[in-house]
């Protein structure tokens, strides 16, 4: 339905805008600025600040008859005896809006002198000095002198944690609420509120432990003034001085646009280093919000003190420096001559062009690829994966989202808030899982349904049931696949069913429809595009071959996997970090990370989207694809290996998919709403505009026009446990133990110890106490836990989180005492 347009002018301009937009951003729309403090275009209009008072003028009715005065043939404007708030104001037929009359100056001076009565004068020591909205339009607004009596300031505490990861300054807050509605409004958490009252008003945390939230940080970029600052960013260095670069984080398959914050530090030796990771607006992917996994923990590992730096080959049982020559060569001779038993493992840490490489160099030497992933179901996502120009910002009243075996909070928080936000317009959210998510309580149905009943859960859409028929019988509809309690057999089964369902509800091949996997990398969802597959008996695939793992670690993650690959025939080991993986290797190649060279990865959406360069190399190492054309040249096979683009030029061409892609495409950016600018910080924070690409999402199949296949998945009956026995299924864990995450050592805290979860019941039954250390063993692994209860899940079931050093990939028969 096409939105009504009004006509208004704002000083003297025209400007013709949606009914129902308010006067701030009807402005913003022309390029006129009015000045906002307490005003988001994200957020709900409050008036709070009173900084945007402008003169607004409204045509004049007659009472009678209900029609517009005129005189002279113009409309008669009568403007109202005081300023209005142009934030709350919305826009209609024929209003005139004057923002720099002397009326209106004269009010947001007096706005600005009145915030600055108890604000310190502490700009040179502040955080936020360089881009503070108070400070630009203190400048462009303000009084040059304040009439207040210095020692009628109020003071209060100017260190106060939050919680571990934000500060608050409680002198500089000028109680905008900010970042409160963003809390309630956005992220749907409402851990902040106000304390006292007047001059003592205060912000406070109302959750145990402190700002109990994963979108915490995005406060920090919305408030105006200094008052709350990140833990790994406060008197870390100055805005100015830091150079921006546009990246994707890597730690979840969202794909969120980030900008990395670099600068040259005297206490790193003269290098170049990352100081904060920011958002970058991409509307259809992350908007301008990042999740704290994706801010605190996106790049530290990059900067351990375990970084690979030089080439390591094995000689007298022990990993020596070598050049790399010696080192390819010797791989590259040892793959030769196992080349029946040739084996590639790789994870989606990898960027498109390492997996591509990698694949290539697999087909020709007759070796096999595996993706190195215990969740099934990629093969799936590219036939009826969600349309190109989907965007879930634009679902709402009419449109269904099914949200089935995953927990998106903890395994995608973007997806969470934006999914959340969609049920907020009015969309239908239907959350199917056997234990209760924090996606619950915004959702219009909920299915709880036994671990192993997941595609049970999903056919029963096809009967005739409440549910079934609105999801049917909606405009649009999504439906996000996960892995939770899940192996790969039973996530591939999963996946089957979602496509059948979304075939049969024609829900495909359009934008807004289709399918999502919710996948535990980055980039698994080109690994499946690419052709690497998982496999069902890992174990018995490494066996006594000649393995080239490439950004994995199966030794660390897997007690099995480990006692498999010391009876390989060879191992050679490429990665960033040293791994127990590469300490039983007889080569090590050291790559170079995401933040040091360009690439690009292609999201859980089926979004191809740039990342850039921000810091150079450490040491000798070299991007993946250039190392595994190196080994590919001892071998015999010619690869590209000089320019990341050039290999995805040839990519382009070798993939249907990605046919016509090229990094000129990826790069290419158009305009967004809300405008966000950092010459306009106090409109929409400090999250960067995206001037270096906004990516392109593929299509699928299902809107190309080719036929469906929907592969049939072999069925294996569901594990139950009997009496006495507990059923151990996978769980995903936002801030777990994995190499990414837990170089970060402001999230410790949060990432915790290895624990295990059970029915408060059955805990009972077995003699144990919330937070007892326990004992548990399945499947040959033997680990400690911390106990936790959880009186949502089964009585037989305990939960085992993923990457924690538990070596869980698939539901098992445990034992717990």
């Amino acid at each position: 339905m096409t939105t009504k347009q009004v006509t208004l002018s704002i000083n003297g301009k025209t400007a013709v805008v949606p009914e129902g937009t308010t006067i701030v951003d009807a402005a913003k729309s022309v390029g006129i600025d009015i000045p906002v403090f307490c005003h988001h275009p994200k957020l709900e209009p409050v008036g709070m600040c009173r900084m945007c008072l402008v003169e607004i003028g409204r045509p004049m009715l007659d009472r009678a008859t209900g029609q517009v005065v005129t005189e002279n043939g113009q409309p008669k404007i009568q403007f109202m005896p005081k300023l209005e708030t142009a934030c709350t104001n919305r826009v209609s037929e024929g209003m005139v809006v004057m923002t720099l009359s002397d009326k209106a100056k004269d009010g947001q001076r007096g706005t600005l002198e009145f915030l600055l009565t108890s604000h310190p004068l502490d700009c040179p020591v502040c955080d936020k000095g360089g881009e503070c909205p108070l400070q630009n339009l203190t400048m462009a607004f303000g009084p040059g002198k304040s009439r207040f009596i210095y020692d009628e300031k109020n003071h209060l505490e100017k260190q106060v944690p939050l919680g571990e990861l934000i500060w608050l300054d409680r002198e500089r807050c000028i109680q905008c609420a900010r970042c409160i509605r963003f809390q309630d409004e956005v992220a749907g958490e409402s851990v902040l509120g106000f304390d006292e009252r007047a001059r003592n008003t205060q912000i406070v945390s109302l959750s145990t432990p402190g700002f109990d939230s994963v979108f915490s940080g995005n406060t920090t970029d919305i408030c105006p003034v200094g008052a709350l600052t990140t833990a790994d960013f406060r008197f870390g260095a100055r805005p100015w001085e830091l150079k921006a670069q546009a990246s994707i984080c890597t730690q979840c398959p969202v794909g969120c646009n980030t900008t990395l914050n670099t600068r040259r530090e005297a206490r790193a030796g003269g290098d170049i280093v990352i100081k904060r990771v920011m958002p970058r607006q991409n509307e259809e992917v992350n908007e301008i919000w990042l999740c704290d996994k994706g801010r605190f923990a996106g790049y530290h590992y990059t900067e351990s003190k375990k970084r690979l730096t030089k080439p390591l080959v094995r000689k007298d049982e022990k990993l020596a420096r070598a050049s790399w020559t010696a080192a390819v060569n010797h791989a590259a001779e040892n793959f030769v001559k196992h080349k029946k038993d040739f084996v590639v493992l790789a994870s989606g840490r990898l960027a498109n062009e390492d997996l591509f490489n990698l694949k290539s160099l697999a087909d020709t030497a007759g070796g096999k690829a595996i993706l190195y992933s215990d969740m099934g179901g990629g093969d799936i996502t590219p036939l009826v994966g969600v349309g190109q120009g989907t965007n879930i910002g634009d679902m709402g009243k009419g449109d269904a989202i099914l949200v089935v075996a995953s927990d998106l909070y903890q395994e995608a928080p973007i997806w969470w808030l934006r999914v959340k936000q969609a049920a907020d317009r009015g969309a239908t959210l239907i959350v199917a899982n056997p234990r209760e998510t924090k996606l619950d309580k915004f959702a219009k149905y909920v299915i709880r349904y036994a671990y192993g009943d997941e595609v049970k859960t999903v056919n029963d859409f096809s009967r005739k049931t409440k549910i079934s028929d609105e999801f049917a019988k909606s405009k649009n509809a999504l439906i996000f696949f996960g892995s939770e309690g899940l192996g790969l057999n039973g996530s591939s089964m999963l996946a089957s069913a979602c496509a059948t369902l979304l075939k049969e509800t024609e829900h495909v091949g359009k934008p807004n429809n289709g399918l999502i996997g919710v996948w535990q990398r980055v980039n698994d969802q080109f690994a499946w595009e690419v052709g690497f597959r998982p496999e069902p008996d890992l174990e018995k695939a490494l066996k006594g071959k000649a393995v080239y793992i490439v950004g994995a670690d199966p030794v660390g993650d897997d007690p099995a996997l480990a006692k498999a690959l010391k009876s390989a025939k060879f191992v050679a080991v490429q990665d960033i970090l040293e791994t127990a993986t590469a300490e039983i290797a007889d080569v090590v190649f050291p790559a170079q990370a995401f933040t040091e060279r360009e690439g690009t990865f292609t999201s859980g959406e089926r979004c191809v989207q740039r990342f850039y360069a921000a810091v150079p190399p450490k040491g000798e190492t070299k991007p993946d694809f250039a190392i595994t054309s190196q080994v590919a040249k001892g071998m015999g096979v010619i690869l590209e290996g000089t320019s990341a683009s050039v290999v995805f030029d040839i990519l382009s061409n070798s993939l249907e998919a990605f046919a016509d892609l090229s990094y000129e495409k990826l790069a290419e950016v158009h305009g967004q709403y809300p405008i966000v600018g950092r010459g306009d910080l106090y409109y929409g924070g400090t999250t960067y505009e995206n001037t270096q690409g906004l990516g392109v999402q593929l299509v699928p199949t299902a809107q190309a026009g080719g036929t469906l296949h929907i592969p049939k998945v072999r069925k294996e009956a569901a594990l139950r446990p009997k009496e006495n026995e507990l059923l151990a299924v996978p769980v995903s864990k936002l801030y777990d133990l994995g190499a990414t995450v837990n170089p970060a050592q402001l999230l410790h805290p949060r990432i915790g110890d290895a624990s295990v979860t059970l029915h408060p019941s059955t805990a009972e039954s077995l003699g144990l106490d919330a937070g007892s250390q326990v004992k548990i063993s399945f499947a040959g692994v033997k680990a400690e836990a911390t106990l936790e209860l959880d009186d949502t899940i089964s009585t037989g079931v305990v939960l085992v989180p993923r990457s924690m050093g538990l070596g869980i990939r698939e539901p098992v028969v445990a034992k717990v005492k």
